[in-house]
């Protein structure tokens, strides 16, 4: 008779530790979700710089550009983005800022950016800005007082020292550039 009355009391008292454990694994589970969604998002990651070997002389074709239109002239950064493709550079992205622009404004990780100086160097009066991003990649934030372009003959290219710091070419070629293909018949 006491197997059958201790089981009894097993059964009494599992249901309610079982149903404890369940709450408390409820409780833990629901603070921590809580906490982890009410978290801030972990800081993005900026780029560090990739040396390219580029010889003793960087080239247009190398650098890459994102241009903006921080003026209300529209268009104004696609007519840039042409030129600019024409001198060789890779345009990344074009499109507007919020920021209002008066005059060209050259973005990259520093002054002495061989990449910085190639893009000053293509554009009339144009103010270099410091952003300390070392991703390898010039902004150019055109302003409603666009002065314009170098005459020719630019330099599109410009002596280096050191590898300069420049991102992966992920451009493809353009369509007007690649052999057209030939229907088969």
């Amino acid at each position: 008779m006491e197997g059958v009355e201790w089981r009894r009391a097993l059964r009494t008292l599992g249901t309610p530790i079982t149903l404890l454990l369940l709450l408390a694994l409820l409780y833990f589970g629901a603070r921590w979700g809580y906490r982890n969604v009410t978290a801030p998002p972990p800081p993005i990651p900026i780029p560090s710089c990739t040396p390219q070997a580029v010889g003793s002389v960087l080239s247009s074709e190398k650098v890459q550009v994102n241009i903006f239109n921080g003026s209300s002239t529209q268009g104004l950064a696609s007519n840039v983005s042409r030129t600019m493709k024409a001198r060789g550079f890779i345009v990344e992205a074009v499109d507007n800022t919020e920021e209002k622009i008066e005059t060209t404004i050259i973005v990259g990780s520093s002054k002495d950016d061989p990449a910085v100086q190639l893009v000053a160097a293509q554009l009339v009066g144009a103010e270099i800005r410091e952003d300390g991003i070392t991703d390898g990649i010039v902004d150019i934030l055109v302003g409603s007082q666009f002065a314009g372009y170098t005459k020719t003959p630019s330099p599109w290219q410009i002596e280096v020292s050191n590898d300069p710091c420049l991102p992966p070419v992920t451009q493809t070629p353009t369509p007007s550039l690649t052999p057209a293909a030939t229907p088969s018949s």
